[in-house]
């Protein structure tokens, strides 16, 4: 039997299928941020910017189907 995680309800298969696509789209951009890191001359403090602001963004999209019922 599967446990129920707190704070979140139970998601519909296309919810998952969103969730799911979202995070393999997240997945290649991780790639392609790692290719830009390895640039030489790249200025690395604000790709580092870049990505938290990304990575925030994806959080939130996710967030946002999943409706979670608490505050973290």
């Amino acid at each position: 039997m599967a446990q129920q995680l707190i704070g979140y309800r139970e998601l519909t298969p296309r919810e998952v299928d969103l969730i799911n696509e979202i995070k393999a789209q997240g997945e290649q951009l991780r790639l392609a941020l790692d290719a830009i890191e390895a640039t030489p001359g790249v200025d690395k403090r604000f790709l580092a910017i870049g990505r938290t602001d990304i990575q925030k963004g994806f959080m939130a999209v996710v967030r946002a189907i999943a409706r979670p019922t608490t505050f973290i």
